[in-house]
């Protein structure tokens, strides 16, 4: 889908790859953040604590969150794309995890406290993807606000996930919030939900038994979106299941960045305990697939699928969640 006609004017030229990889804006500002995260002091029973931590109780998560408890599972599959193997062993400590992806509604609640400008708004232009044309493109004054564009509203979208934010704009949110963004690792062992090998939050069947269990793109894309799911775009979060640790969207709906860059895989003979990629990088990672993912497309919101994009891009099929540390 990254045809070269595709590519908003004036971009570099990017290679082949999965819906969410619409152009990034290089050379955006880099320190979206610099000096929110000194202003947010939390405390330990915000985190859930209240005292029980480190003696075997299950502390009780923050609201809107859900207790990960720690384990160790097998990262990655054979059965994907290059950059989805080798499968490792992996070990992830507890964790608490948003049950479903930042809103609309909660998003304008931070800018609203703090006056926070995301860097679409400020560079002027997001990417769009334009479901009549079936292509990706460059649309001036697109933002949070306005994901489709001058002309579009989130008016009655604030239980949507809020999109056209930037890996900088999720920093700041989260570091406003008291919590930070997942690690990849973190994030597949979430979606994972428990389930040992399974290809999809819920197991082996995309629509078990004619229900459908994610906000996925229905028919053949980009030609033809059926919306049998229910939508065509972003639905409300928690419109399906949750898979087995409570978690809502976290397969389908929207992309949704991680604190990872992107790199490859580790060598499969050892155990990473708590890893979190390489220390640097281009391109941060994104998990979980959108509403633009289908069959014959993606298929992103496998348990396994990871993409990538630059820390400032911004789209309309990208959000995030937060994660916070069990103190």
């Amino acid at each position: 889908m990254r045809a070269a006609g595709n590519r908003p004017a004036g971009k570099r030229p990017r290679r082949p790859s999965d819906d969410a990889r619409a152009p990034g804006r290089a050379g955006r500002r880099s320190a979206a953040v610099a000096g929110i995260g000194a202003a947010v002091i939390v405390s330990a029973v915000s985190f859930g604590c209240a005292g029980t931590c480190g003696r075997g109780a299950e502390p009780e998560p923050p609201d809107g969150m859900v207790y990960i408890p720690g384990g160790s599972f097998s990262m990655g599959t054979d059965e994907g794309l290059p950059a989805e193997a080798p499968p490792h062993p992996v070990r992830v400590s507890s964790f608490f995890l948003a049950e479903h992806e930042v809103t609309v509604g909660e998003f304008a609640e931070f800018v609203g406290e703090t006056g926070y400008v995301t860097e679409a708004e400020e560079i002027g232009w997001a990417a769009v993807f334009d479901v009549d044309a079936g292509r990706w493109e460059r649309v001036d004054g697109a933002s949070w606000k306005r994901p489709e564009g001058p002309r579009s509203s989130v008016e009655g979208r604030g239980d949507h996930p809020v999109v056209q934010v930037s890996h900088n704009d999720a920093k700041a949110y989260a570091a406003w919030a008291g919590g930070r963004l997942p690690t990849e690792a973190e994030r597949e062992y979430a979606a994972r939900g428990g389930l040992d090998g399974a290809r999809y939050p819920w197991g082996d069947e995309l629509v078990p038994g004619g229900k459908h269990q994610a906000n996925v793109w229905q028919g053949r894309f980009p030609t033809k979106n059926t919306g049998k799911d229910g939508y065509e775009m972003t639905a409300p979060v928690k419109s399906f299941p949750a898979n087995g640790y409570g978690l809502y969207d976290i397969a389908g709906n929207v992309w949704e960045w991680t604190a990872d860059w992107m790199g490859r895989y580790p060598d499969p003979n050892d155990e990473r305990v708590d890893p979190t990629g390489p220390d640097s990088g281009t391109e941060r990672v994104i998990r979980g697939g959108s509403w633009m993912c289908s069959r014959d497309h993606c298929t992103g919101y496998r348990v396994a699928a990871r993409q990538s994009n630059e820390p400032d891009a911004a789209l309309n099929n990208l959000g995030f969640r937060l994660a916070k540390d069990v103190r």
